[in-house]
């Protein structure tokens, strides 16, 4: 097992990375900006490292400062968490190349996975089904595009190839608009993500957001722990997300599930990973590989029983996966409300000192969060500031348990968006289950 670690990362998700470190025996180094002194986990760590200023940029996507704190501290793994550099394969080389073990996939496979065409293309040659496309990136033939798209049938979306968080996409409805629309999503994938390589897919209508949790050791064994359902978003971000996923079967989470931990295996893939598809009509179409720890993955521990950040700190010191798919059993449900830092009806971040916090509590309640009274949320990061997650033995329950847990939670000084996850959390269409990506935005008259 790994004897130190550093957590390159801030806020719930590196208390979270401490505490499975903690359990394992495994001592932890927090690493933070000079806003983040009286973060949870920066006073429960081992040891501690200011490695810059507060924007990010100078602090937790400064490299050669991370890779320093591990040579100062003697560390010899480092564990990225998820957003930051947790997806940055020239991080993921250099952790590697310093002689520390990065706690998740090896460079190559996050390169390969994080390029929407080359991770389609590899997907493809796994066997795992994808949305009808071009195969490849789109060119400047006009003629040539016009007779993709026909072939792939409009609505059509341009992506770019490097994109991600809902930027770099732009949906075709005619052929009269295709060719502007693939210059200005390759101009902005240009600007925002230094590279202009983009792809067409067919876009589907009224689709839901279902995702396959993975795990594989360097030992060739991958399994997959079933489905979640992260359909309720706003712009592209995630607000709710359940596992499993209303109305997926045994048999489609095993043929999908199967696909998902085969792929795992043909690429190399180590550690944590998610599988995402547009599920639309009873088919799956694979649109991207999170090369990391999800957000929602309490979810997936929580009807699985199996501690993900253990088994991601277990493959990255080189030991075989704890479980086997014949192991795995999905019992009862989960759901996740992410809890922000926001008012709830502009969504505009609210950041400050939190006078007052109560979090709820009783049987199959858990709340993930490093904040505490007198915590001052800074303005600087991402407004998440914890994840409410109930369990249940069925749906039902677990909605009205969540129902109790956000009726329990006080957060005073700043605003959050609770009544926003109250206001979906009664909904009738939520209650039965099923709404598609769009359901949220129209819902808020946001589309």
């Amino acid at each position: 097992m790994l004897e130190k670690v550093v957590i390159a990362n801030r806020g719930e998700i590196a208390l979270r990375v401490l505490r499975a470190c903690k359990e394992l025996g495994i001592k932890t180094v927090a690493v933070h900006s000079t806003a983040d002194r009286e973060l949870k986990h920066v006073l429960l760590a081992d040891e501690t490292i200011c490695i810059g200023p507060a924007p990010s940029t100078k602090s937790y996507l400064n490299i050669p400062a991370i890779i320093a704190a591990a040579e100062v501290t003697g560390a010899d793994g480092v564990h990225p968490g998820y957003g930051f550099l947790s997806e940055n394969a020239d991080f993921a080389e250099q952790v590697e190349k310093s002689g520390f073990t990065f706690i998740g996939p090896t460079a190559d496979v996050i390169r390969l996975m994080g390029d929407k065409v080359s991770a389609i293309n590899a997907m493809k040659k796994a066997g795992v089904p994808c949305v009808p496309g071009s195969d490849g990136p789109v060119g400047s033939d006009t003629a040539k595009n016009k007779e993709i798209a026909k072939r792939i049938g409009y609505p059509v979306i341009i992506k770019a190839s490097g994109g991600g968080g809902g930027r770099g996409m732009r949906v075709v409805h005619q052929e009269k608009d295709l060719e502007e629309s693939i210059a200005m999503t390759k101009a902005e994938a240009k600007a925002a993500f230094n590279n202009d390589m983009v792809y067409m897919e067919k876009y589907l209508e009224n689709p839901r957001h279902i995702e396959i949790q993975v795990l594989a050791d360097t030992h060739g064994n991958a399994v997959y722990l079933a489905e979640r359902d992260c359909s309720m978003q706003r712009r592209h971000q995630k607000v709710v997300e359940e596992a499993p996923a209303p109305g997926i079967t045994d048999e489609l989470r095993k043929f999908i599930g199967e696909r998902c931990a085969n792929a795992c295996i043909e690429i190399g893939y180590r550690g944590a990973g998610t599988f995402e598809f547009l599920y639309e009509n009873g088919e799956f179409y694979f649109i991207e590989m999170n090369t990391r720890l999800q957000v929602e993955h309490p979810v997936t521990e929580m009807i699985t029983g199996i501690d993900l950040v253990k088994e991601q700190l277990r493959v990255a010191a080189g030991l075989p996966l704890s479980v086997k798919q014949a192991d795995i059993k999905v019992r009862g449900h989960a759901i996740e409300c992410r809890i922000n830092a926001e008012d709830p009806n502009t969504f505009l971040p609210s950041p400050g000192k939190i006078t007052r916090l109560h979090v709820p509590g009783g049987l199959g309640v858990r709340w993930d969060s490093h904040i505490y009274a007198g915590y001052s949320v800074p303005p600087h990061y991402d407004s998440m500031i914890g994840k409410l997650i109930t369990y249940a033995e069925n749906r039902d329950i677990a909605i009205r348990r969540m129902e109790n847990a956000l009726s329990e939670t006080i957060i005073e000084g700043i605003k959050t968006n609770i009544p926003l996850h109250q206001q979906i959390l009664s909904d009738e269409n939520f209650r039965k289950g099923g709404t598609n990506i769009h359901y949220l935005e129209k819902k808020l008259g946001l589309k």
